[in-house]
C-alpha cells in the first residue's frame, strides 16, 4: 500500500517542481494529514449510535477514533456543553496514504452516479474538504451489520500555500475531480 507515497516521490514532486518553478524540493507541497469526522445528532436519543459510528470509523481507517464533545450549549438543538456529538480520526504518514489510496481507487468509484468530486471545496489556504453520504462505499463495512447510514466529512490538509497548488497535488495523487 506504499504505492501513493512512492508515486508522490517519483512522479508528483518533479511535476509540481516543473509546473510551479520551485527552486528547492522543500517548497513542494505535500499531504500533511487527513481528518475524518462523523457528526451525530442522535446521540442523546440513541447512545449506541456513537459506539457504532466509532466502530465503523475504526474499521475504515484502522485507527481508534476520538470522541468529540460540544463546546457550548445550544438550546435550540437540545445540546449541552460537554455532550458527546461525534467522533473523528486524524491520519498521518503511512495510514494517511493507505486511506487516500483506498478512497481514490476503491471507495469513490463505488458511489452511485459518480462523476467526480467538486473542485470548489478548497478553503483558500490549500486544504480540501469533502463529504460522503454513506459509509457503505468502503469495502470493509458489511451491509448486514449497518444499523444506520452515516455520512462523514473528510478533510485533506496540505502544506500548499494556494488552492491551485493543492488542487494540482491532489490531482496528481489521483483525486477524481469533475471535468
Amino acid at each position: 500500500m506504499e504505492k501513493l507515497r512512492e508515486q508522490y516521490e517519483k512522479e508528483v514532486v518533479p511535476a509540481l517542481m516543473k509546473k510551479f518553478n520551485y527552486k528547492s524540493i522543500m517548497q513542494v507541497p505535500k499531504l500533511d494529514k487527513i481528518v475524518i469526522n462523523i457528526g451525530l445528532g442522535d446521540t442523546k436519543d440513541n447512545p449506541k449510535s456513537l459506539e457504532n459510528a466509532m466502530n465503523d470509523l475504526s474499521i475504515i481507517t484502522g485507527q481508534r477514533p476520538v470522541i468529540t464533545k460540544a463546546r457550548k450549549s445550544i438550546a435550540a438543538f437540545k445540546l449541552r456543553e460537554g455532550a458527546n456529538i461525534g467522533c473523528k480520526v486524524t491520519l498521518r504518514s503511512t495510514r494517511m496514504y493507505e486511506f487516500a489510496y483506498k478512497l481514490f481507487n476503491v471507495a469513490l468509484p463505488r458511489v452511485r452516479d459518480f462523476r467526480g468530486v467538486s473542485a470548489n471545496s478548497f478553503d483558500g489556504r490549500g486544504n480540501y474538504s469533502m463529504g460522503i453520504k454513506e459509509q457503505l462505499i468502503f469495502p470493509e463495512i458489511e451491509y448486514d451489520k449497518v444499523d444506520k447510514l452515516r455520512g462523514m466529512d473528510i478533510i485533506f490538509v496540505t502544506t500548499a500555500k494556494t488552492d491551485e497548488e493543492a488542487k494540482e497535488l491532489l490531482t496528481l495523487l489521483g483525486m477524481p475531480f469533475k471535468a
